[in-house]
């Protein structure tokens, strides 16, 4: 849609650091002195609730940029080349923000100023670092509790309460109206215009994931804009399908080569449902549930690259990852859209439930399996903080088997 980033995941050459290049017939290609095909490997790095960093609300300037650092660090350590961090989780900023307030989970209290800049600091740091920073967006949570009085004063959701839901013990913008669809752009388009970021990315929430027993009252919405539709659900779909769509013509019109990503939950819908669909039986399906056609954005090319979160085992039953894996290949076969594969290596754990999940070699049989096609590019682990820790080993195989060796100290 918009050609690779400006950072080059287009092409590497012979000249670049061995540890980019993927395994086998790319490695003799890159012997021979032929370009090669640059494999992403990111992390996630997520802020909302202090998942990831900082360690938790109220440090000071100086620990939180040397815990950021230190992440960043790390992902050079363990030879990845991507950070995607999450910027906007609750409907405010962790940069000085023309639309919405300061993020609570730096200082604590949403509005206060930290007093620097985290989304200026981390680009010029993963930069400095040879990594790629996407500026990773939630575009429609605007809280994780249903009382508006506890957001900041200032908060354009207290200006604007007919713009909110509650639902699921959570506030969400109303993704069907118009002028929510539209502010929600232009904050998230606010940093794409201030910062030299490499892309913009959305994960996995639009709608939000059904709550047993509750609706999501959008009867007003519905009724006003949702006439020329054959039933809600293709009207919300429409609402989320516009979004994408206007953000990357948006993007465009702005003039750089930042690349619009989404990591939406794996199954797109069971086959059960839709013959086109994955053999698999998901209680979620981002069609029905969440409104998100995943598989139509990348066959439309209205994004540049999609990170399905396939964080199931090889061999599970109900979302099996030797399914899912070859039918995301085959949805962005013939298109421009780059698919990498979202893995969960924080299930990788001596405790976990599933005996795969406690086999550390499971993500490196991972990597193995989905380098048989080559519509995949790369991965993306979530998240940072188990980065770090590895306590399974399941990175650290990772990076002997298919990353150049063991990670560098």
């Amino acid at each position: 849609m918009r050609g690779i980033t400006r950072r080059g995941f287009g092409a590497a050459t012979l000249g670049a650091a061995s540890w980019l290049l993927g395994a086998g017939a790319e490695a003799a290609r890159a012997a021979e002195g032929a370009p090669v095909a640059r494999e992403l490997r990111g992390m996630w790095l997520a802020t909302v609730a202090n998942l990831d960093w900082p360690t938790r609300p109220g440090l000071d300037r100086t620990t939180q940029q040397r815990q950021l650092t230190m992440l960043l660090d790390t992902a050079v350590e363990r030879r990845l080349n991507a950070v995607f961090f999450q910027v906007r989780p609750t409907a405010d900023a962790l940069w000085p923000s023309r639309y919405e307030p300061w993020a609570q989970y730096l200082t604590g209290v949403q509005g206060r100023d930290p007093g620097w800049d985290p989304l200026g600091f981390a680009v010029r740091e993963a930069h400095r670092r040879n990594l790629e920073l996407h500026a990773w967006f939630n575009p429609y949570r605007v809280a994780n509790h249903t009382d508006l009085g506890r957001l900041s004063p200032d908060h354009p959701a207290r200006r604007h309460p007919g713009w909110i839901v509650p639902y699921g013990g959570k506030l969400y913008y109303n993704p069907g109206l118009p002028e929510v669809r539209r502010f929600v752009q232009d904050a998230m388009l606010d940093a794409v215009r201030r910062y030299p970021v490499d892309g913009v990315h959305f994960d996995d929430y639009f709608y939000p994931y059904p709550v047993a027993g509750q609706a999501f009252r959008d009867d007003a919405a519905y009724e006003a804009y949702g006439a020329d539709f054959a039933s809600r659900a293709d009207w919300r779909r429409d609402n989320i399908d516009r979004l994408i769509r206007e953000m990357g013509q948006r993007m465009v019109a702005i003039d750089r080569q930042v690349r619009l990503g989404v990591s939406p939950f794996a199954v797109w819908r069971n086959a059960a449902t839709d013959p086109r669909g994955s053999r698999t039986e998901a209680g979620v399906q981002t069609y029905d549930d969440l409104y998100a056609d995943t598989r139509r954005w990348v066959r439309e090319g209205w994004i540049d690259y999609i990170v399905p979160q396939v964080y199931w085992p090889l061999g599970f039953a109900a979302a099996d990852y030797a399914e899912l894996v070859p039918w995301w290949a085959r949805t962005v076969a013939g298109t421009q859209v780059e698919l990498y594969i979202g893995e969960a290596l924080y299930k990788a754990d001596r405790n976990a439930q599933s005996e795969a999940w406690r086999n550390p070699a499971e993500l490196s049989r991972h990597v193995s399996f989905a380098r048989r096609y080559p519509q995949v590019r790369g991965h993306v682990y979530f998240s940072a903080k188990d980065v770090v820790r590895d306590p399974l080993g399941a990175l650290a195989r990772v990076v002997e088997d298919h990353y150049g060796g063991p990670a560098r100290r």
